[in-house]
């Protein structure tokens, strides 16, 4: 069986190492972002190296529906095209161009969180359980018969970056499963039930900003739900950025008095932040342009 493999993100890697791995299977081409547009994912993977050392050709595109690459990929005329860690939706033609045999990964438990910023929305819903999915692209938005998940519970203190270190492991052996399967002809997948999709919207680097009146529990799980590899939750002291990596309850907050956002003290490498429920946090991995911490009695959330 041979394949393309579109992507341009860690789990575009993942997805071909194991297309390495797999007997049945040739990669005839890997497409990805030229670096001069690596900024449009935080978690952006050069996947140029890594094909090359493989010997599989690699294809530099921007615009995965131009006519260009649609002519592309008639040109080569893999059995399937994989669509792993790439932001635009695959248009029809994109898809006539593909024979209909275009497979696409998600961090979800499709139906629920079809969309956007799935990791980042899976620890700021609060949810337990989720899944990784791959699933067949289809006209509509994470819709098309699933062909494999892997459910993993979320933990209490998950990360962005724990949660998607997770995905990962969950995606290999997810391919490490489904690429025998549908090398032997058996290409079936799982129709999903409409009645339980939810949908995620786009969240930008500035969705990130704290708003200090917010509980404590809250802002924490901002701070660990945009964290690495997104671009962070974030608050201004005077005209300075601060980014905020981790955090933790304070303890004997209330015994503080203070305004929302107000530093109550430094501690250590971290310093104390209220929140607008009488708790606070401390700021335990933060970063600013020169280096230096809040200094107490200042207000985060000032412009």
């Amino acid at each position: 069986m041979q394949a393309i493999l579109i992507g341009a993100v860690e789990g575009s890697r993942v997805a071909l190492d194991a297309f390495l791995r797999a007997p049945d299977w040739r990669l005839a081409a890997v497409a990805t972002l030229p670096p001069d547009l690596s900024h449009r994912h935080s978690d952006f993977v050069d996947l140029a190296a890594p094909a090359a050392a493989a010997g599989v050709d690699t294809i530099f595109v921007r615009n995965v529906n131009s006519p260009e690459f649609i002519d592309t990929l008639g040109t080569l005329a893999a059995d399937m095209v994989f669509v792993i860690g790439w932001s635009q939706l695959c248009g029809p033609a994109f898809r006539a161009a593909a024979g209909g045999r275009v497979v696409g990964y998600h961090p979800a438990p499709l139906p629920r969180l079809r969309g956007r910023a799935v990791i980042p929305w899976t620890i700021l819903l609060d949810e337990k359980i989720t899944a990784s999915t791959l699933f067949y692209i289809d006209e509509d938005v994470d819709s098309g018969d699933i062909l494999g998940q892997r459910f993993f519970h979320v933990a209490p203190d998950e990360t962005a970056g724990s949660l998607y270190r997770k995905h990962m492991v969950a995606l290999a052996d997810l391919l490490d499963e489904t690429l025998p399967r549908l090398a032997h002809g058996n290409v079936s997948g799982t129709v999903q039930d409409p009645r339980c999709a939810t949908w995620a919207t786009r969240r930008r680097p500035d969705d990130g900003r704290i708003d200090w009146n917010r509980p404590a529990h809250e802002v924490q799980r901002l701070i660990r739900a945009v964290g690495r590899p997104y671009p962070g939750a974030f608050s201004n002291c005077g005209g300075t950025r601060v980014i905020l990596w981790a955090a933790e309850p304070a303890p004997a907050a209330d015994r503080h008095h203070a305004l929302p956002g107000q530093v109550l003290a430094r501690c250590g490498a971290g310093f104390t932040v209220r929140c607008g429920d009488g708790g606070a946090l401390v700021i335990t991995e933060w970063e600013t342009p020169d280096g230096s911490p809040p200094r107490p009695h200042s207000i985060l959330g000032a412009a």
